[in-house]
């Protein structure tokens, strides 16, 4: 099974689909601990991430980041004393695409580095 965090992030257009709801049902199993929110009517994907300290938070901060810049495809991300919250969706389609999945399970697994 080619698992999420092994996929690729595809370029995406204005008129690329969103993922359906069927897609969605076969998706989140694979990313757990993440969760659907809605923001000014813009579905998103969002984790809050927990560590001892700030500088902990923060160097996961900039994993996100480079993770981000290695597959083109950017959150938004919230840094905190302890805490960090990362939201995936795709701007261009406002809404969620594969993609977000796919950066989600990437996004999990930098806690194992």
């Amino acid at each position: 099974m080619n698992t999420l965090n092994n996929q690729p992030c595809e370029a995406c257009r204005a008129d690329a689909p969103e993922v359906s709801e069927q897609e969605k049902e076969s998706l989140f199993p694979q990313i757990p601990e993440w969760i659907q929110v809605e923001e000014d009517g813009v579905e998103k994907l969002q984790r809050h991430f927990s560590f001892r300290n700030f500088e902990q938070a923060l160097a996961f901060t900039n994993q996100v980041g480079q993770l981000a810049e290695r597959e083109g495809h950017h959150p938004a991300i919230l840094t905190e004393y302890g805490k960090v919250t990362v939201t995936w969706w795709t701007h261009k389609i406002n809404g969620l695409h594969r993609n977000d999945f796919i950066c989600a399970a990437k996004t999990d697994t930098l806690l194992d580095q």
